[in-house]
């Protein structure tokens, strides 16, 4: 599959199934598109549908660029996965990472929060140390060879159970060393507990925090309040930029992960708001919400959020160029080698390698799905009960899903999320088709980037 398109004045040619990237000039790219909408026809009847533009010797040395590049396996390549997935699903299941629902708690009261202020829509709640050890027990127990193991430590709002955050770190470390294993571990907040041992903590000992920003002040304040209701901006947002700055320092990982909604369509303002405070990790993410609800995205505001990246794009470009960069989650590409080929096949892993926990130790394919009875797997302490459940999960790909097979960024987003396919569709095979249409912008948005940059070398 051959995906075409021009953006900020580059003429983009995406090779899908070999991953190659071509930008390409006016008359490769005529070629190409007369190639893909007739690849059956002889070369001269090519040439001949493009006579009048271009001269027959430019059209000659044209085509023959594009066929050499076809030769080479880097156009018109052939899907060479499919036997890829049939491996994968018949692979044992060893679990490589945990999100760990530290706290079925929060003090904001995030208004399109999908946890239901922390609760998850059942009761508040803490876990415990044995809880939690247990759950850690079960990753190392459950990760075969894997010697990386990553958890997360999740909510509701984690740092109203630090203590039991800290402990169980410090046991995450005796483990390592008794079962030659290394935890990964990172933790998401929204800042309000957020002071100096915490930062020392988690500069110590978390690969990476996410902290929990929705952008410009009232953007976040109207959607990001307090359970009294007042705004929490000016709370959070002096100690994120420290936190950030010593971050940076140390050479850590960090994000600023923020929400947007149809209240704020124009985001591209809220990323560039972060990138002059002085945040370089970044990441917003456009709210998935029943199609009711006030701030839910519409395919109405479709146009104007793919515009938004648009201007995002450019805008990056610009700053790179001035020396101003920064990172952007959903641009960041990596062409030169990237996820394997399962991963871009199957995604997130959910509900097979990645699991959730909840503070009383059960276990959830995800986060999203905690407090979904139908989706309950197991318990830490007894293992895996719903391997049926498991082998639906290990079945969910991108040929799984009927929209996939022909659309060009399936190896990016890997088919999407499933939690959200459940949401919209009452299946996890299926696809949210707002998020593919926002998953197809980015991916051309992020291909123009590089392009762009590749151009200044």
């Amino acid at each position: 599959m051959v995906h075409q398109y021009r953006n900020n004045g580059y003429n983009i040619v995406l090779d899908t199934d070999s991953g190659s990237v071509h930008v390409a000039d006016e008359i490769v790219y005529d070629v190409i598109a007369a190639l893909k909408e007739n690849p059956a026809a002889p070369d001269q009847e090519i040439l001949s549908g493009l006579e009048g533009r271009w001269s027959r010797l430019e059209l000659e040395e044209a085509l023959d660029e594009v066929r050499t590049l076809e030769k080479e396996g880097r156009l018109f390549s052939r899907d060479a996965y499919r036997g890829a997935v049939l491996d994968f699903k018949n692979r044992p299941v060893v679990v490589k990472a945990l999100c760990l629902h530290i706290a079925h708690d929060c003090n904001l009261a995030c208004r399109y929060c999908f946890a239901g202020e922390g609760e998850y829509h059942g009761k508040r709640a803490l876990m415990s140390y044995e809880t939690g050890a247990a759950a850690l027990d079960y990753l190392i127990t459950h990760s075969g060879s894997r010697r990386n193991l990553e958890v997360d430590f999740f909510g509701g709002e984690p740092l109203m159970n630090f203590d039991v955050v800290k402990k169980l770190v410090d046991y995450g470390r005796e483990q390592e060393k008794q079962h030659d294993k290394h935890f990964r571990f990172t933790l998401t907040t929204n800042g309000i507990l957020l002071n100096d041992d915490v930062m020392e903590f988690c500069n110590r000992e978390m690969d990476n925090v996410v902290l929990s920003l929705d952008g410009r002040k009232e953007i976040h304040d109207r959607m990001r309040p307090t359970r009294n209701g007042k705004g929490s901006y000016d709370l959070i947002v002096p100690k994120f930029r420290e936190f950030a700055r010593q971050r940076k320092a140390a050479g850590k990982q960090y994000y600023i992960r923020g929400t947007f909604t149809h209240y704020n369509l124009d985001f591209a303002k809220d990323v560039l708001h972060y990138a002059d405070l002085g945040f370089d990790q970044i990441s917003i993410e456009p709210v998935v919400a029943p199609s009711d609800a006030p701030y839910a995205i519409r395919e109405t505001d479709l146009e104007t959020i793919c515009e938004q990246y648009d201007i995002l794009a450019r805008e990056m470009v610009k700053r790179e160029k001035e020396g101003r960069g920064f990172t952007f989650f959903h641009f960041m590409i990596d062409l030169t080698g990237g996820p394997c080929v399962y991963k871009r096949l199957s995604g997130c892993g959910s509900g097979t390698e990645y699991l959730a926990v909840t503070p009383w130790g059960d276990l959830y394919p995800c986060h999203q799905f905690v407090g979904k009875e139908e989706f309950l797997l197991g318990n830490v302490r007894d293992g895996i009960r719903r391997g049926d459940i498991v082998e639906i999960f290990k079945s969910c790909n991108v040929y799984a899903r009927k929209e996939c097979p022909d659309c060009f960024a399936r190896y990016y987003c890997s088919g999407g999320c499933a939690a959200n396919s459940y949401q919209f569709h009452g299946r996890i095979d299926s696809v949210y088709e707002i998020g593919c249409v926002l998953e197809r912008k980015r991916v051309e948005c992020a291909l123009m980037i590089k392009a762009a940059l590749a151009d200044t070398e």
